[in-house]
């Protein structure tokens, strides 16, 4: 009887493993990729990646190639990414616990409009989304790329949910009794018990700003005010005629890895938390 169950936990390893290398695939080969020449660029991968030479004069040349302007794109990034995730949180907590904690005329139209939002592609707003924001006067700006992404309609459902799961109504009957007013519940209760979830927010929202690539190459127009993808991708449109730069732009890709990963790292602390504290209260 042991056989056969080992041998049907073996079937769905293998093809996790296949699908975890099939994921990694493409990092590995950035990682090889970065650390060669622009004329070895296009090889197989033979030996092992030199870091202390190949890769290390790929990132001087990045450094040093429009007085730092791979570093100016990293820093709008983060401006996007950072800005726009942290308002995203702001809304989605406050909308999400509202939801979840109080009755009120509309709230099932409004909790049925968004979950239908979740449904809309991003990518069919961007064009409606630039004439409104053409019209404000504001495309170009750094608010023409963070404003759009600033109500998130899966955010607030994840809070509305994670809200109404972790937060119990006696806690608030008892923050009233001891004369909390509303925002004084939702900022010294509601936030703290939901601070899981919105870590969740805010990672999986700085993730798809980091990301997001067709609203700033949309939005912007300015050089100095394009995030990574859009700047890479000018590089990378720029190869045809200077073979040089598709070095830069691999090397680029892979620096830009880094942010996210650290950000993961530090956040997953708060994961364990939730983890531990639901085991307490089993």
């Amino acid at each position: 009887m042991k056989r056969p169950a080992t041998r049907v936990k073996i079937v769905p390893t293998i093809l996790l493993l296949l699908g975890a290398l099939y994921s990694i695939a493409p990092v590995i080969w950035l990682v090889f990729a970065s650390t060669k020449g622009p004329g070895e660029l296009f090889t197989t991968f033979s030996g092992f990646p030199s870091f202390n030479g190949g890769f290390m004069e790929n990132v001087r040349t990045l450094n040093e190639f429009g007085d730092g302007r791979f570093w100016t794109w990293t820093l709008n990034s983060l401006i996007y990414a950072g800005g726009g995730a942290l308002l995203t949180v702001v809304i989605s907590a406050a909308c999400g616990y509202a939801m979840a904690k109080y009755r009120f005329r509309g709230q099932k139209l409004i909790l049925g409009s968004l979950l239908a939002g979740v449904l809309v592609p991003g990518i069919t707003l961007s064009i409606p989304q630039y004439l409104l924001l053409s019209s404000a006067g504001l495309v170009g700006t750094y608010w023409s790329v963070i404003l759009p992404s600033v109500i998130s309609p899966y955010s607030i459902y994840l809070c509305q949910v994670y809200a109404s799961a972790s937060i119990p109504d006696e806690m608030l009957e008892a923050g009233r009794v001891d004369g909390a007013g509303e925002f004084r519940m939702l900022w010294s209760i509601g936030l703290p018990v939901m601070m899981p979830g919105l870590v969740t927010v805010f990672l999986l929202q700085f993730i798809g700003i980091w990301n997001n690539f067709l609203l700033p190459y949309i939005m912007l127009a300015d050089d100095d005010r394009f995030p990574l993808t859009v700047g890479l991708y000018s590089l990378l449109n720029r190869g045809a005629s200077q073979p040089a730069l598709y070095t830069l732009v691999i090397t680029g890709a892979l620096l830009s890895i880094i942010p996210i990963f650290a950000l993961f790292l530090f956040l997953q602390r708060y994961w364990k938390l939730d983890l531990i504290a639901g085991g307490v209260k089993g």
